[in-house]
């Protein structure tokens, strides 16, 4: 059980082009921030219900399965 409310990950968006992502993301859950990053970029290690990093390749393309972290 996820302690997290609202859809929480999107294994669908993979091969998708980040910013549309995003959009997606928030828009199937409003209380999440998406954020695109490129891959590799470093980021806090911290947990947060609010937050979804959106890892993309130098294409701009979703490479790894968006969830919330």
């Amino acid at each position: 059980m996820s302690i997290c409310e609202g859809k929480s990950c999107w294994p669908e968006l993979v091969g998708a082009k980040g910013e549309d992502a995003a959009v997606t993301i928030e828009r199937e859950n409003p209380l999440v921030h998406a954020i695109v990053l490129l891959d590799g970029t470093p980021v806090t290690r911290d947990f947060r219900c609010d937050r979804v990093w959106v890892w993309v390749d130098s294409c701009g393309i979703v490479i790894r399965t968006p969830i919330i972290t």
